[in-house]
């Protein structure tokens, strides 16, 4: 592997359980089996690679959520396949944290891919709960998206959870508890045939 592959999946490793302050130069080059030289050949300084880290965790992360949002049939399944995708919730979520780090927050260079991937899964999110709604499978009185941003917070909300209580158990409940609301929104058969036929009915002359 190139010193500078190594280097960035070294700070992918490093930012994911340190978090950005907590992670120095000296320790990624460690990890990385790679000299001070080595390092700024390939990178300006620490938030260059901390960025280049962070966008290759983004696209990680775009197409482990893209696999789930296109394996389903329904709106419902994909949402939900999203959602119950396992996840060790007490590592947390390698793009999120880095939202909880106030020189990231600070710096609108190492923000921006978090900003972007939240914005990509909302959308993306938004996307598939909108179709759910035009086939008729789902509600029409739910905001697309609002709800999506509801799934989003969901998950990132459930990692805080389940870090604080050191415990998966908060995290599975609150990603249940989403579960459960969606399927709620779910037009049932019987609803469907109902509306089906209402439709079909002749209209009164005017």
């Amino acid at each position: 592997m190139e010193t500078s592959e190594r280097l960035i999946e070294s700070a992918q490793e490093l930012l994911w359980e340190r978090g950005y302050v907590g992670t120095s130069p000296k320790a990624i080059q460690e990890r990385a089996a790679a000299g001070q030289g080595s390092m700024y050949h390939h990178f300006r300084g620490k938030p260059d690679l901390a960025v280049a880290a962070m966008r290759r965790s983004a696209a990680q992360l775009r197409a482990q959520a893209e696999a789930q949002l296109t394996t389903g049939r329904t709106a419902v399944e994909k949402a939900t396949g999203y959602l119950l995708r396992e996840r060790d919730a007490l590592r947390g979520c390698r793009v999120g944290r880095m939202a909880m780090d106030p020189d990231v927050v600070a710096s609108p260079q190492l923000r921006e891919p978090v900003r972007e991937t939240f914005d990509w899964l909302t959308g993306r999110l938004t996307a598939v709960i909108a179709d759910g709604i035009e086939s008729g499978e789902l509600r029409p009185g739910i905001e697309p998206g609002d709800t999506a941003a509801m799934i989003v917070a969901v998950v990132q909300g459930g990692y805080v959870l389940a870090r604080a209580a050191d415990a998966q158990e908060p995290f599975d409940r609150a990603v249940r508890g989403a579960v459960a609301l969606l399927a709620a929104q779910a037009v049932t058969p019987a609803e469907a045939d109902a509306g089906a036929a209402r439709a079909s009915r002749p209209t009164a002359d005017a």
